[in-house]
């Protein structure tokens, strides 16, 4: 099966699905399946615009809303997660996954699905530690702050897919697992991004929730994008025992969409034959689903994950009290959630053995209208039907109904709130006067410091409004370079001899085809920053620190 993977696509599904079907007209390559690594932005809207952690000038509708409202329908099944430049209120109807358009698959806040028999998994979001141990209580109208914790990974995610036992054939993050930059070649990474060497020096760089998902997983196969550069690596884990067989991982960073760069990789994938071509639900996943249940938590504390399987695990306690004050007390005492096989049996006959997802797409907001643009349209907090019918099959909380109702709660104390202060005024015979300041910072346009910026720290390749037409004439080989294999240990330490300059004949076997080059057609430069605070153009100022992203702090300590 010949599955294409793709990096930030930045919106412009026609230019990635037009890349698509000229490996078909020009090479024969027809992909069975297209895996996107993030940064989808599946904007249907203006208020979908204003739910982006971008700067206003970056507020592009681009193509996703033709798929949205049928006027064009995905030539290929498509699957993909979440990054840190979404219409994160479009995405946080569907936290269990769902269908964004007709043949559009978004997995969720963390996921598992199979489609001819691969499993495929992934999680969404960038990792960052001060929201790391909050629940997911982001809902729009988004301010200052949830714009960008709203796609913030949570360790409840973290936790729910280190319960699985199963082998996971593909995995995706949109951030890169920390340390796997140690075991490619490291060498042409840090010429193509000296900023982050640093990083790389300081094993700084990347997320340390997806080294633990690597880690324990062990996916055959593992993308990702964020850093806009195109890096592969081959690890090899360390086993647990003698009977159990060596794994090893591919690991396959891919580039942003651009004109003459290399955004879309082909992968040949062994698959089951017998197998339908209909996206289906993984029993294990459900099964785990259903077991963690009880752990969802729609508030902003801080709280732990139970013993063991968390990020931030405390090695010899053997309970851990939670903060959250819904868990019942068994809770305290239980530590492994993973699905047992009569778990896993009982997801099965739910379904009566049939796995299928059903095509239950629904549109649940206004598509953008090209000749009656609404730039005052502002976001709402909708629940999604399709969550509401998954949630109900198989006996779980809808996080947005939970969110929804504890906002009502809110809104009735917050109203005994205002009679007694009515009442107070009334006694006193003054008040303050209300405040006219608008609270609703849904619009933001300010610089993001912690996040990498669409026009972020590139070479001399001017940027584009991803205006692509591919040109596959010549396609060059896959140059990435490997390291020599090593062992991946339990603590992730990171080897002396990084080996930067050797090659492997691994990616060969991995089954990793030449990839397709692209050229620009109608490319439009967008505006590039330059220059320093002190207006010295002659400077170059990188625009954000990778540190800031992914330097690991205290638990407790918030930004």
């Amino acid at each position: 099966m010949k599955v294409a993977v793709a990096g930030c696509c930045h919106g412009a599904l026609d230019k990635m699905y037009e890349t698509l079907e000229l490996l078909q007209r020009r090479h024969n390559v027809r992909p069975d399946l297209l895996l996107c690594c993030g940064d989808f932005q599946a904007v249907r809207n203006e208020a979908d615009l204003r739910c982006m952690a971008v700067p206003a000038k970056y507020r592009h509708m681009q193509t996703f809303y033709r798929y949205y409202s049928g006027e064009k329908k995905a030539p290929v099944l498509t699957v993909f997660i979440g990054g840190n430049h979404e219409a994160s209120n479009h995405l946080q109807e569907l936290p269990y996954g769902g269908w964004v358009a007709p043949n559009i698959y978004y997995l969720g806040y963390a996921g598992v699905v199979r489609f001819r028999g691969v499993r495929i998994g992934g999680i969404s979001g960038i990792f960052k530690s001060h929201d790391y141990r909050k629940g997911h209580f982001e809902c729009p109208p988004y301010n200052q702050q949830t714009i960008r914790s709203a796609y913030h990974v949570r360790n409840i995610e973290v936790f729910k897919l280190k319960q699985l036992k199963r082998p996971i054939d593909i995995f995706m993050s949109h951030d890169w697992p920390r340390s796997i930059y140690h075991y490619g070649n490291k060498k042409q990474l840090l010429k193509m991004k000296s900023f982050f060497r640093q990083e790389v020096e300081s094993n700084t760089l990347g997320s340390p929730a997806a080294s633990e998902l690597l880690q324990h997983l062990k996916p055959t196969y593992w993308f990702s994008a964020h850093l806009h550069v195109k890096f592969a690596a081959f690890m090899q884990h360390e086993t647990n025992s003698k009977e159990e067989l060596p794994k090893a991982t591919k690991f396959l960073a891919l580039d942003k969409c651009l004109p003459h760069r290399d955004f879309l990789q082909i992968v040949d994938i062994e698959h089951d034959p017998n197998a339908g071509d209909s996206l289906e639900y993984d029993a294990e996943w459900i099964a785990v689903l259903k077991a963690t249940n009880s752990l969802v938590n729609v508030t902003q504390s801080s709280w732990n994950m139970p013993e063991n399987n968390g990020l931030h695990a405390n090695g010899n306690r053997k309970y851990l009290l939670m903060s959250c004050t819904s868990f019942n007390f068994i809770h305290l005492f239980r530590w492994d959630y993973s699905a047992t096989e009569e778990a896993i049996k009982e997801v099965l006959e739910e379904l009566n053995h049939d796995l299928k997802i059903p095509c239950n797409f629904t549109l649940t907001a206004a598509c953008y209208d090209p000749s009656k643009p609404q730039k005052n349209m502002e976001p709402v907090h909708i629940i999604n039907p399709q969550t509401t019918e998954f949630c109900a099959q198989f006996g779980l909380t809808d996080i947005n109904d939970r969110i929804h109702q504890a906002k009502e709660e809110g809104s009735v104390r917050g109203e005994n709130e205002e009679e007694e202060e009515e009442e107070e005024m009334d006694s006193t015979g003054s008040a303050e006067e209300p405040s006219e300041y608008n609270t609703d910072n849904s619009g933001l346009s300010s610089i993001n410091p912690d996040e990498i910026m669409l026009d972020d720290e590139g070479g001399d390749e001017d940027l584009s409004t991803c205006s692509v037409d591919p040109s596959p004439d010549h396609p060059p080989d896959f140059s990435a370079s490997f390291s020599d294999i090593r062992i991946m240990p339990d603590s992730m330490a990171v080897s002396s001899d990084d080996a930067m300059d050797s090659t492997n004949e691994e990616l060969e076997k991995s089954g990793v085809t030449k990839q397709v080059e692209e050229k620009s057609l109608t490319e439009r430069p967008l505006k590039r920053i330059g220059g320093n605070e002190n207006g010295d153009s002659g400077i170059k100022k990188i625009k954000r620190r990778n540190q800031a992203i992914y330097a690991a702090e205290d638990e407790d300590k918030t930004e």
